[in-house]
């Protein structure tokens, strides 16, 4: 498996310190569809640690274009969605992965965000 196929771990701090984030089985790309398989999975780190797994309800795991990309989704929800700029996100329950909402507010700003990959 080479490096543009590795999976990807990305971690948010938001406005109220609070710690959050997905394992995507791919790379971020711009898709028409959903893709990624049931190995991603979204998480809370702090203040407490939650993750939360595929569900199997449906196949919606990871969405970008140029304007945001998604996490899980179903009945017109994100588990996790961040627009363009990286600053602005939304996370909400999702039928993907059967997740509250990861920050405390539904909308929130992101102060730091990482992303690391596997080789």
């Amino acid at each position: 498996m080479g490096a543009i196929d590795s999976p990807v771990l990305i971690v948010i701090k938001d406005s109220l310190d609070e710690i959050f984030g997905a394992f995507l089985s791919h790379p971020l790309r711009p898709s028409e569809t959903f893709y990624g398989t049931g190995e991603t999975f979204l998480f809370m780190l702090h203040p407490r640690f939650k993750c939360f797994k595929w569900t199997g309800e449906n196949s919606f795991f990871i969405k970008g274009d140029l304007d945001c990309f998604a996490i899980g989704g179903g009945s017109g929800h994100f588990g996790l969605w961040v627009d363009e700029s990286l600053y602005v996100g939304r996370s909400s329950p999702c039928y993907t992965f059967n997740n509250c909402c990861l920050s405390e507010t539904a909308d929130f700003h992101i102060m730091e965000l990482e992303v690391w990959t596997f080789s």
